[in-house]
């Protein structure tokens, strides 16, 4: 490895802080990158919560890489003494003869995950915050719970710097030009040569990178959150959870305890056209998708919420993130289009990151999410 490689990171969010931190605890010369500063609510890294879970429902290969994930969750934690992620567990709901379940349980049986099988009274009567349907069952993921992400990127950039990273807070990157002689990184205030660079813009892909050989679809979603009108939700156990039909859903109790957090899943994002316009006020009737589900399954939540907020995320075609070197260069490292499944996962990504950058290539079980040989369009 070439500790004394010149890196830069082009948008320290949600993987370029632990980018960042990995390459800096690597002895690397690390320069960061961000149109606002580490830790803003304008991306994908907001929302005061988010979902860590060892079983997968996706795909079983990412199985691994969460347990990276999750030593290194305890790592920055332990060097910064921040609780960035606590351990509630995860409640994956859903009927029986869906397929999300049956790969759950697969994911769980291949890597003996710790885990608990719930049929419906048993998930009636443990948890009685949830209406349970006919063929309802339920997996509680023990090694789950949530993940503050603003500060998160807030503590892993910090971490960068105190290991020797300079960061450039309110400062877009126009361009970068890769040559013989390594990468110039372009602002308004001029250009700077790297050997290596890390693009983790989330959003922003597109802009940056217009001719990228892959489609990344920016959409905006919503957060909203409910005040609990009974005393469902104020059990000992407090699992966040996942809803995988009829309607695809997730949700975590607010670590003060006074809400509980809904989002949908992807397909009920709107599209969002330029990541420079998002609109970020909420109408009336986008609610009513929220309303109806608290309606079916979460009938002690009242149906006004009290907060709202908006973000944008990038989703590939298959949800898989893309994961590598640009095409036609090694040094140009993209994490891109994670999909809404980024953020438990992120200490491992910018550990991969700090492997493609430093050494270009990586011995951790990337290939299935790698760009190299990627025929997605």
């Amino acid at each position: 490895m070439s500790a004394s490689k010149r890196v830069a990171v082009v948008g320290v969010g949600t993987m370029g802080s632990q980018a960042a931190w990995r390459l800096a605890a690597r002895g690397a010369e690390v320069v960061g990158y961000d149109r606002f500063a580490p830790g803003h609510d304008r991306s994908a890294g907001g929302g005061e919560t988010r979902i860590f879970r060892s079983a997968h429902f996706e795909d079983s290969r990412y199985v691994p890489l969460l347990r990276q994930a999750d030593a290194l969750w305890t790592e920055l934690q332990r060097e910064t003494g921040r609780e960035l992620r606590r351990l509630t567990g995860c409640l994956l709901m859903g009927p029986t003869e869906h397929q999300q379940m049956a790969t759950v349980l697969e994911s769980i049986a291949e890597h003996g995950l710790d885990h608990e099988v719930l049929d419906t009274e048993a998930l009636a009567k443990r948890f009685p915050q949830f209406r349970i349907e006919d063929g309802d069952a339920a997996v509680l993921d023990r090694h789950a719970g949530f993940i503050r992400p603003e500060l998160t990127i807030h503590t892993a950039a910090r971490r960068a710097e105190q290991l020797g990273a300079r960061i450039h807070r309110y400062t877009p990157v126009r361009e970068i030009v890769p040559s013989s002689r390594g990468v110039e990184v372009r602002t308004d205030a001029g250009g700077e040569r790297f050997d290596s660079v890390v693009v983790t813009v989330g959003p922003w892909v597109n802009d940056l990178l217009p001719d990228l050989p892959w489609e990344v679809e920016i959409r905006r979603l919503i957060n909203a959150w409910y005040v609990p009108v009974g005393d469902a939700w104020s059990g000992e156990e407090r699992p966040a959870f996942i809803r995988t039909a009829p309607t695809h859903c997730y949700g975590l109790p607010s670590p003060d305890g006074v809400s509980v957090k809904l989002g949908l899943s992807r397909a009920l994002h709107r599209p969002v056209g330029d990541a420079n316009r998002l609109e970020r006020t909420v109408e009336p009737g986008e609610l009513d998708i929220f309303t109806e589900l608290l309606g079916r399954h979460m009938p002690d939540l009242h149906p006004d919420p009290i907060r709202l907020s908006v973000y944008m995320e990038g989703y590939t075609e298959s949800s898989r993130p893309l994961v590598g070197p640009l095409p036609g260069t090694d040094n140009v490292v993209l994490l891109a289009g994670f999909s809404g499944h980024g953020f438990k996962l992120s200490p491992a990504m910018g550990d991969i990151a700090a492997d493609l950058a430093l050494d270009d290539a990586t011995d951790r079980p990337v290939d299935f999410i790698s760009t190299l040989d990627r025929t997605e369009a």
